[in-house]
């Protein structure tokens, strides 16, 4: 928090929500934003200030009787004080208690007071889901417009277009009303040089929205570029990015989401719906006071949007409330838990009420399986395990390394020529082959898809004989000519997404990583289903198949395959578990595939953090620099929190404030030559008692209001933090009194109390900073980047570059 601009009579700073800020290269420059005290690097020697020995009167100034606007909130890229936050919390809530006992108004106002939070996750539920709805149908439609468009209404995607159509079954994506691009300019589809002209329009199609949705981002809401989920993390953990959260962000979220998902690229809507969910969130947080004024509770009403928005982005209310327990969320209390459970539903609800893909499922990856898995597939289902941890691991390395050169070279100045290079790319290889020219989730949906008599598609052309078929089972078959080509094209297709997205995650623009990383898995899956099925067909007779796959009978089911290499990639990227699982399964609606979802899950996380411990958001988190203490790892080192406290030996002493002998001027000169977030408070320069803590920015408003607003305030005016006035003789100006601004319980531990347990007290009670004690006395300080500094040293990761670059 850089307060060199300092000023008297000018100490106000910027706090709305909506407040943006240009990020420089590919993330945000933190690098003046001191979270709190100790010492002042940019002062050569400066000690505490004493101003005992002044003359002035016993007249004072009662101050702060009512609290001030400004005063207990926070700057931007600080850290919150849960601590305090909570306190005032429960202070709030025991004075309304009080006062329902003493009239019916006040009765009233008390229910509505509790009711207020369930009312405000219904709020976010039907707005997240709305907008869920909203992106759902406009990708959809703008997906298909690079291919062709609908005579019946321009409005139609390619399936809305031809249900009416009296086309047959087989037919069905080939009806009149819908024309491909070279049908309607040149008036046929066949040729090559109707080829050439589509593959050209679908190029500049997807070149025009990644350069629209770059554009938008860079021009209005800088903040609503990437997944936001590392930046969420950070937010739930008590930092605070002014404007992330802002209704500028969520206007050009949801437009440019639409734009990227569109255009082709290699990422996903799901990250960045829950960006969008945090984002209804917070703008509906202020129109409940309790929610706006504190920035605890704000954070409880964050986690549930963040459920609300997995909730919406999978169609699994279940799976979302756990994905925010698990991955985002660090603190999660118990009413926390039912809140996000009923915005979930809610959510959902809305979602399912506006079927977006007209076929009464909240996601276009829907699918059921009927077919009992094997025992002895756990095997191929380990392996796919295995490979989801390999890949999750090598995307993880690569896309970290290729964000920090966008970082550190001149690529990073060029946001719009990277996007578009990038979407050139993607959409000239992408049109060959069918199933990259497809959207994502179509691709997902089609892998997934279990074969049956009806199923036009390439990976359903199997050498069909109707004699041995019973029931609507199709037994295994051979593989026809179609099924080797889509082999083919789906290897070329896994090649392409493997790559494509480390290069395209990390972009200008709204970029999820769920789906790109479920369709690397769902290939594979499919690869390897379909290899299982032909080795059953042709070798029924081996040991290994011997025991429950007869010839003639349905063994194995492909589309199983690809949905446990699905979640095993997922798996080994982000390192969910339970969520992950649960998720998968109310994707599938089926309870019987949740042991190999669970043994796949499994497998890609040991493979995975056994290359390296780092999931790719927490990868992301500590790229960026933000204050996140990471609350599953283990503190294991021998070290004290004198060995970690500022000042150090031979650095200048600690920079405090005392309680009853300091002028304004003393003061107004502590804050104009530091850049500390706050001070502690002490008896004497002499003593070192510590009597609390200040924050700097209720001292800026403090003396600003009174300097406006009393009288005799001058710049020889004492302040003092005391009950009492200190005895001063009658000729001395008004004394200015703080103590309602003052700390008086601020967290304290002695200098020889091991590192673990400061580690965990900040972990745990959400600290921005601790005081460090000796025989009473104050010796120095330790704030949260001490901590993240100290824990960076002990890894062997240089400090300086790890925090806030």
């Amino acid at each position: 928090m850089d307060q060199k601009g300092y000023r008297r009579g000018s100490f106000q700073s910027s706090t709305s929500d909506e407040d943006m800020l240009e990020i420089a290269g590919a993330s945000l420059d933190f690098s003046m934003a001191d979270d709190d005290p100790p010492l002042d690097r940019e002062m050569g020697g400066f000690t505490s200030y004493n101003g005992g020995g002044m003359n002035g009167t016993s007249k004072m100034m009662d101050f702060l009787e009512e609290p001030l606007p400004g005063v207990g909130t926070y700057e931007d890229f600080n850290t919150i004080d849960w601590v305090r936050e909570k306190s005032r919390d429960r202070d709030r809530h025991r004075e309304i208690t009080s006062r329902s006992k003493e009239s019916t108004w006040a009765l009233i106002h008390s229910v509505s007071d509790a009711f207020s939070g369930w009312l405000l996750m219904l709020f976010i539920g039907l707005l997240a889901g709305s907008l869920a709805g909203l992106i759902d149908i406009s990708a959809h439609w703008m997906t298909d417009l690079k291919e062709g468009v609908c005579l019946a209404g321009f409005w139609f995607n390619h399936e809305h277009c031809c249900w009416k159509s009296n086309t047959t079954f087989t037919d069905r994506d080939k009806c009149p009303e819908w024309m491909s691009w070279s049908q309607l300019i040149i008036g046929h589809g066949e040729g090559a040089f109707a080829y050439i002209l589509n593959y050209f329009m679908y190029v500049i199609w997807a070149l025009l929205f990644s350069l629209l949705a770059v554009l938008l981002v860079k021009g209005f809401a800088p903040y609503a570029c990437g997944s936001g989920i590392p930046e969420i993390k950070t937010i739930l953990s008590g930092f605070i990015i002014r404007g992330y959260l802002g209704k500028w962000t969520l206007i050009i979220k949801t437009i440019t989401l639409v734009l990227a998902v569109s255009s082709g690229l290699s990422l996903g809507k799901e990250g960045p719906l829950v960006h969008v969910a945090c984002c209804c969130g917070n703008i509906l947080c202020h129109l409940f006071t309790k929610y706006r004024k504190n920035e605890a509770k704000r954070r409880e009403v964050l986690s549930a949007a963040a459920a609300a928005g997995v909730s919406v982005a999978f169609g699994a209310p279940i799976g979302g409330v756990l994905f925010s327990l698990e991955e985002v969320s660090y603190y999660f209390p118990l009413k926390t838990l039912w809140r996000s459970f009923f915005a979930a539903l809610v959510a959902a609800f809305t979602l399912r009420s506006i079927n977006p893909f007209g076929n009464s499922r909240l996601v276009l990856f829907y699918v059921e399986f009927h077919m009992p898995w094997h025992l002895l597939e756990l095997v191929p289902f380990i392996l796919l395990g295995i490979f989801g941890g390999l890949w999750g691991a090598f995307f993880i390395r690569s896309n970290i390394a290729w964000c920090r050169r966008r970082k550190t070279t001149k690529l990073g100045k060029y946001p719009v020529l990277e996007v578009f290079v990038v979407t050139a790319i993607t959409a000239i290889l992408a049109f060959p082959n069918e199933y990259t020219r497809m959207s994502t989730s179509e691709l997902i949906s089609e892998l997934f898809n279990d074969c049956g008599i009806l199923d036009s598609s390439k990976l359903c052309e199997y050498v069909n004989d109707f004699n041995s078929t019973k029931g609507d089972d199709l037994p295994d078959r051979a593989a026809g000519p179609g099924v080797y080509t889509a082999m083919w094209q789906l290897a070329l297709a896994l090649i392409m997404k493997v790559f494509i997205t480390i290069f395209t995650f990390g972009m200008k623009v709204p970029s999820g990583l769920f789906i790109p990383s479920m369709a690397v898995g769902a290939i594979a899956g499919r690869l390897l289903g379909v290899a299982m099925e032909q080795l059953a067909f042709y070798h029924h007779d081996w040991i290994i198949f011997s025991g429950w796959c007869s010839q003639g009978a349905d063994c194995i089911t492909p589309g199983l395959y690809a949905m446990v290499g699905a979640a095993a990639c997922l798996g080994g990227v982000t390192r969910m578990t339970v969520s992950l699982v649960v998720i998968m399964f109310e994707l599938t609606g089926g309870l019987e595939y949740i042991v190999p979802l669970m043994a796949a899950a499994m497998t890609s996380k040991w493979v995975a953090d056994a290359i390296g411990r780092e999931g790719i958001y927490d990868a992301h988190i500590r790229l960026n620099g933000y204050p996140f203490l990471e609350a599953k790892e283990e503190f294991s080192h021998k070290t004290l929190a004198m060995d970690v406290m500022r000042p150090r030996r031979n650095d200048p002493p600690l920079t405090v404030i005392t309680q009853d002998s300091m002028t304004v001027e003393d003061i107004e000169t502590i804050i104009n030559e530091t850049t500390y977030s706050g001070y502690p408070v002490v008896v004497s320069r002499e003593s070192q008692r510590l009597v609390g803590f200040v924050l700097r920015r209720d001292l800026i408003i403090s003396i600003e209001n009174a300097r406006k607003k009393q009288d005799g305030i001058v710049s020889t005016s004492i302040i003092y933090f005391t009950d009492h006035s200190p005895p001063l003789p009658p000729s001395s100006p008004s004394m200015l009194k703080l103590r309602s601004i003052l700390d008086l319980s601020p967290f304290t531990v002695t200098d020889q109390t091991p590192m673990e347990i400061v580690v965990d007290i900040f972990r745990k009670l959400g600290l921005r900073q601790c005081l460090v004690t000796h025989n009473g006395k104050l010796l120095g300080i330790i704030t949260k980047k001490d901590v993240l500094k100290h824990i960076a040293q002990l890894a062997n990761q240089d400090p300086d570059s790890i925090l806030f670059n």
